[in-house]
């Protein structure tokens, strides 16, 4: 595939599907890039937010609070307020609080995974926890490491925020949550569930957090390795966008395609430009209507 190709050309051929009433999207690589906008992320977002249509903003990043990448986003020009931004930190404490409420657990990470299991009503401990769990870090402490591996070799249920064995910076990649992980695992003998992207839980549970259907929800982002895979196996209608780290020309050695293929989500726009009706919850009946 050509990175060439018009946006009509690069559609894929499937199924039709419900018109797209939620959106999802993933932040570096869709909106983001090396800390700049990307052209026409602050018009889709103005237009989501015109039509009242439900729409999260997805990261897999545990470090920040989403008050955090909130202000964050607001200084290069995009208005994501911190209700619209689900990361894998919540995910992951959501899924703890679920499976075992009111545990307790050991953490590596920063204030955005220790925020949000605090307020999932989880207690940080240093002694006997339920859980292990593991996020990204700035320093990275061979004693809390080792801390780490003998509460998991005596017992401790490990789990870690995402996969991802590297993240961007301006100087470029650091070791992300997936490279700690895979040293734990290695030196523990005990692999993590990981709750982020590409886990189809974190396109569920991001799903619920705004009441969305997978049939009337889209997915856009800019890797298949995680957004794609993961908005396809949640049943989402997907949409890769080329401004990431999937080119054109990459997608052919997948086993899976996306619904869509286009340049950026500058191309998105048009949809919801076109887009004639919105629909929105009807608070008496619980039903969806058609607003015209």
């Amino acid at each position: 595939m050509s990175s060439d190709l018009s946006t009509e050309e690069m559609t894929l051929p499937g199924k039709e599907r419900s018109p797209v009433h939620s959106w999802l999207m993933d932040m570096d690589g869709v909106l983001v890039h090396e800390q700049h906008m990307i052209p026409g992320a602050d018009r889709f977002l103005s237009l989501l937010r015109e039509r009242e249509l439900p729409f999260l903003v997805l990261t897999n990043n545990s470090l920040f609070t989403r008050r955090d990448l909130s202000a964050r986003l607001k200084t290069i020009g995009l208005d994501v307020p911190e209700t619209a931004i689900w990361t894998s930190a919540l995910a992951t404490a959501q899924f703890l609080a679920n499976q075992r409420p009111g545990g307790s657990a050991f953490v590596i990470g920063e204030v955005g995974l220790t925020t949000a299991l605090h307020a999932a009503g989880y207690t940080l401990t240093e002694q006997d926890p339920d859980y292990v769990v593991v996020g990204e870090t700035r320093t990275y402490s061979f004693s809390r490491i080792t801390q780490a591996i003998r509460h998991i070799v005596e017992g401790a249920r490990f789990i870690a925020t995402n996969p991802d064995p590297s993240g961007p910076s301006t100087e470029g990649p650091l070791p992300a949550t997936g490279s700690l992980a895979a040293l734990i695992s290695s030196a523990s003998g005990v692999s993590p569930y990981y709750v982020g992207k590409p886990n189809p839980l974190m396109m569920r549970t991001a799903l619920n957090t705004i009441n969305a259907h997978s049939e009337s929800t889209a997915m856009i982002g800019d890797s298949m390795k995680t957004d794609i895979v993961s908005g396809l196996e949640a049943g989402l209608e997907t949409i890769l966008v080329l401004t990431g780290v999937t080119s054109a020309d990459d997608v052919d050695r997948f086993t899976y395609r996306p619904s869509r293929i286009v340049k950026s989500i500058a191309d998105v726009i048009p949809d919801l430009e076109a887009s004639r009706a919105e629909v929105k919850p009807d608070a008496r009946s619980g039903r969806r209507r058609e607003r015209r």
